[in-house]
């Protein structure tokens, strides 16, 4: 009996398949599975990708079969409907593509900033911790010169030195904080406090 079904024109099977005949979808499957996957693997490049909407196809024709036109060219319809899939995977592979574009950008920017201010808490943190260090008479001294912007003429005159003295132990400070906070660092330091 399933034999003589290999033997119908498309347009036959394609009437019957409007009147629920399984045998004529399975007849349908096997004529045109191969060329439609082939058709839809060069234009994927991807097999897997190719047999989900091959399948995908035939499960909607199961499920549409009604609205199949019974005089109409099934072979141009299997293949309009295979057309408009893969092209529906392109652009949602697209849609795809860009959110995760973005996201990465996102992650990336948010992951450098994250990073950056981590870093220049860190480093502050340090610079602080070394200042603390210093001997408490050239510590004043410092922090009015570097963190007040005093002058080494103001200094002087607030805390009773000479401006020799205030000079000295400014750059006393400076040689220190550089052997302890290596370069980098001290450089950054510098710059900050200069801003």
């Amino acid at each position: 009996m399933y034999h003589a079904y290999r033997s119908y024109s498309d347009s036959e099977l394609a009437f019957l398949l409007t009147q629920d005949d399984e045998q004529a979808f399975t007849e349908i499957y096997n004529r045109f599975y191969g060329l439609l996957f082939i058709h839809a693997s060069k234009r994927l490049n991807d097999d897997e990708e190719a047999k989900d909407v091959v399948q995908q196809l035939f499960e909607s024709l199961w499920i549409k079969r009604s609205q199949v036109e019974p005089d109409g060219n099934l072979s141009a319809y299997l293949y309009t409907a295979i057309r408009n899939r893969i092209l529906d995977v392109f652009s949602h592979q697209k849609v795809e593509n860009k959110y995760v574009d973005s996201l990465q950008s996102f992650m990336d920017q948010d992951h450098i900033l994250t990073d950056y201010r981590v870093r220049e808490k860190q480093m502050a943190a340090l610079i602080e911790q070394e200042i603390a260090a210093l001997p408490p008479k050239m510590r004043e001294i410092f922090v009015l010169s570097r963190k007040e912007n005093k002058s080494h003429k103001e200094i002087a005159a607030e805390l009773g030195l000479s401006e020799l003295t205030v000079k000295t132990q400014v750059k006393k400070a400076l040689r220190i904080l550089k052997s302890r906070l290596g370069l980098f660092v001290y450089v950054a330091f510098l710059l900050k406090i200069h801003q």
